[in-house]
């Protein structure tokens, strides 16, 4: 998709709102702006588009309408689940279990329970940034409340067997006769991916709107019903007292008809978007001495390329993309002026110099072979030139 000037490949950072999106919302921010907790007319419409969305939702997710908890986004999802959950069960038992390579919102919500005293077990993932049922399953202890996989990793795009690790905790659930919660970080898997919760069989999803071509600022927790939580945000009692607050309606209106077109079209879009994927993964393996592609072969989201490459690091070759009007992305973050390599790509056995030369392309809908091929020899150059530079030790990059 080509934005102002800008080709843009960060799509699992976020997406262009879809316009009958924008549509669907346009009349909560005006004639429709009332409290969907007010009793009068004017709150009953909110009241009744709130209901509309919920159940849209819960017809993509194959779930009750009850089961759906609207947030602020994927962060709040995870954090919610993940404490709600925990909180609860802290008194028959506190033991997670996780993956090292889980979203910083997973990651950082396991800390938060490690200094309350819990033990976190952050699973060890292949070569590929795979987590395997069997693993999950010989983790699981007498002590374990919860456990939380991602269902597609956000940086390298590595699909987990999520059902047959769900199908994983129950057995132990039954074994040990004790409640285990299994909770899944989806944000990056809608719109591409599976998201019917009974075929999946986990009691708790995260979902955010503007990973699918919706608004940012709003997201989904499904909640199975029966599963202990208490709230995360306590006040006015709203979305069944599971999330209080007055709830973005506009919002919620928005990614309920998102989440619903990418369903929908769920199908032509991974095909689209897996064809170009695969060409620029040829393209580049090709083209580029000394670089890999990080994450599953084939199970990976039909969207996503990252690859590592040796010599350089990621950061110039994003900026030097984006002096050429084309924005991508890299598994490393720049903090306070030095670059981390990604948490990540370290779990998956690679060197911190090696993380560090990341790249992530992630595609889109609207994204054209035209612009993939204005993209791959830019990107070939940049890396040429990054190549050529004298290093810190005097010597170019053989």
């Amino acid at each position: 998709m080509t934005t102002q000037g800008h080709i843009y490949f960060d799509h699992a950072g976020t997406t262009p709102m879809e316009p009958r999106v924008l549509e669907a919302m346009l009349p909560y921010f005006t004639r429709l702006y009332g409290n969907a907790s007010s009793v009068h007319t004017v709150g009953q419409e909110a009241r009744y588009a709130l209901d509309g969305a919920r159940e849209r939702v819960a017809q993509v997710l194959n779930c009750r309408n009850r089961e759906i908890v609207f947030t602020s986004g994927g962060t709040e999802s995870d954090n919610a689940a993940i404490q709600g959950a925990a909180i609860a069960l802290e008194e028959t038992g506190r033991h997670v279990v996780t993956a090292s390579t889980e979203h910083h919102a997973v990651l950082h919500t396991c800390q938060v329970l490690e200094n309350r005293g819990w033990e976190v077990t952050y699973l060890p993932v292949d070569d590929y940034g795979m987590v395997t049922p069997q693993a999950v399953h010989n983790a699981i202890t007498a002590e374990t409340a919860l456990v939380s996989i991602m269902y597609a990793n956000n940086e390298i795009g590595t699909i987990n067997p999520i059902a047959d690790i769900a199908a994983a905790v129950q057995a132990r659930r039954q074994e040990l006769n004790r409640t285990i919660v299994m909770h899944t970080d989806a944000v990056q898997a809608a719109g591409f991916l599976d998201l019917d919760v009974r075929r999946l069989g986990v009691d708790m999803m995260s979902l955010s709107g503007h990973k699918f071509y919706g608004p940012k600022g709003v997201g989904v927790l499904f909640l199975r019903r029966g599963v202990p939580y208490l709230p995360l945000i306590t006040g006015g009692g709203q979305e069944r007292e599971r999330r209080s607050g007055t709830e973005n309606v506009a919002g919620i209106v928005g990614l309920s008809v998102a989440l619903q077109i990418a369903d929908d079209n769920r199908q032509s879009v991974s095909a689209h978007c897996r064809a170009l994927r695969d060409y620029i993964i040829d393209e580049i393996t090709r083209r580029v001495p000394d670089c890999v592609l990080n994450g599953h072969p084939t199970e990976r989201l039909p969207n996503n390329v990252n690859i590592s490459i040796a010599g350089v690091d990621g950061e110039p070759i994003l900026l030097g993309l984006d002096l050429q009007g084309i924005a991508a992305s890299s598994g490393s973050a720049c903090s306070s002026g030095s670059l981390e390599p990604s948490h990540v790509l370290l779990a998956l056995g690679q060197t911190a110099e090696t993380a560090r030369g990341s790249l992530r392309i992630t595609l889109g809908k609207d994204n054209t072979q035209a612009e993939v091929d204005r993209m791959l020899p830019a990107l070939i150059g940049i890396i040429s030139d990054l190549r050529a530079l004298p290093s810190l030790t005097g010597t170019a990059h053989d």
